[in-house]
């Protein structure tokens, strides 16, 4: 595969194989969980390595998961060997967002700072809590102290602007928190 890896976006992996046919549990990252099989076309990714592309046969919900069936997979031999790698796609084959909305991807590693202009650090993850997501933020050579920091991810509340041109981010939050 010619494209280097961060052009490209992790929606799960393959975790375990499932029956003797070639089928195999993926665990997914997208929300709803079965939304990755609207991506026919999956890159499979072991260790950071490349190990092939593969086009989506079948897939289905099962029990609380899912499982799926790749193209010129047909046994479990052949499925255990890619187990544990990473399911990713190109970055642009996703979707277009409606304005204001953004991929998690796409907001890790911006800069951080509050409506008063005090630099927090940088976006290092996203999580998701139930009650609403929750942005990571990592200090930086720039930001205002070493804190780490966990701050509730609501627009128009917390998150001011987010200006993905400029890479930065603006909160209204107090830094002593």
């Amino acid at each position: 595969m010619s494209q280097p890896k961060d052009d490209f976006v992790v929606l799960g992996k393959l975790t375990s194989p499932f029956g003797i046919q070639g089928w195999v549990k993926v665990y997914s990252y997208t929300d709803p969980i079965d939304n990755i099989f609207q991506h026919k076309s999956w890159s499979l990714w072991l260790d950071g390595k490349h190990v092939g592309d593969f086009v989506v046969s079948k897939g289905q919900k099962h029990s609380k998961g899912l499982i799926v069936l790749l193209k010129n997979i047909q046994d479990r031999t052949q499925i255990e060997k890619l187990c544990g790698s990473e399911i990713r796609i190109p970055k642009e084959t996703l979707p277009e967002l409606e304005d204001g909305d953004y991929y998690w991807h796409q907001l890790e590693g911006l800069e951080v700072v509050t409506v008063a202009g005090v630099n927090l650090g940088r976006i290092a993850y996203l999580m998701e809590t139930g009650a609403n997501d929750v942005v990571v933020i990592h200090a930086s050579s720039d930001s205002v102290d070493d804190n780490e920091r966990l701050i509730p991810y609501l627009i128009d509340q917390v998150v001011k602007e987010v200006n993905l041109s400029t890479g930065k981010m603006v909160v209204d939050w107090d830094p002593d928190f």
